[in-house]
């Protein structure tokens, strides 16, 4: 099977920081992949080169067989790869649906000074997700108003609007109630699902990886320490000694 999203030998440091020593990592169509690891191990850096906000020193990322480094992150969400980051990046003052109108307008090229979002036809589409995520009871609402999971949710819903194939997820539950927390994945897989959008995800919370990870990898000290299914790379020894602890 082809990767969809590819990266080879990938080098990155900061200073005396090692993030990334040579690695080599696919994302097939369909994953859910989780990234795992301690604190400082990499894990967002990886997010952050393949959506061409950092460039290696080394190494390479494909998508659909095309080269990635050295585009600009808008011209990499052009080419179907979304991001969706620790804290919602959200427009405070505007709308959810003008949110999401914004995003429509911009995947569209229709977003220009004198754009008015009464004159974006991509407004049932916007709801249309909006519902998909559970946020259609607050699409009138203006952002900054919103509780953290609704934000978080209104995030992954103005990603999708870009129309993605891939999105990738920096903590997405992070800062959300732990009573929360499943309500909102659950939501969240399913709109992904229904959009047949390929997932990755960096992820503390070890039981949010189990559940709705198919496959794991293990970044430690700038390498990848493991990769599998969950099963079995949440059991390995090593793993736990490293990574999760007792």
């Amino acid at each position: 099977m082809n990767a969809l999203l590819s990266a080879r030998d990938i080098e990155i440091r900061f200073g005396g920081v090692v993030a990334a020593d040579g690695v080599a990592l696919d994302v097939f169509e369909g994953d859910n992949l989780a990234i795992i690891g301690p604190n400082g191990a990499g894990k967002t850096t990886f997010l952050n080169i393949c959506t061409g906000y950092l460039k290696p020193q080394a190494g390479r990322v494909t998508f659909k067989g095309r080269e990635l480094l050295g585009s600009s992150p808008r011209a990499i969400t052009r080419l179907g790869i979304a991001r969706a980051f620790q804290i919602p990046q959200l427009f405070a003052e505007q709308t959810v649906l003008e949110n999401m109108l914004l995003a429509s307008a911009s995947r569209a090229g229709r977003l220009g000074m004198f754009t008015r979002l009464a004159d974006i036809p991509q407004r049932a589409e916007a709801e249309a997700i909006l519902e998909q995520v559970g946020c259609s009871d607050v699409k009138d609402r203006v952002a900054s108003e919103l509780p953290e999971g609704k934000r978080k949710l209104v995030d992954i819903a103005l990603a999708l609007a870009l129309k993605p194939a891939v999105l990738l997820m920096d903590e997405p539950t992070s800062g959300v109630a732990s009573s929360e927390k499943f309500a909102i994945m659950d939501t969240l897989i399913g709109a992904l699902r229904a959009q047949k959008v390929t997932s990755v995800f960096v992820e503390h919370d070890m039981e949010m990886v189990s559940r709705y990870a198919n496959r794991v990898a293990v970044w430690s000290s700038g390498r990848i320490q493991k990769e599998g299914p969950p099963d079995e790379v949440l059991t390995d020894p090593e793993v736990i000694r490293t990574v999760i602890g007792s």
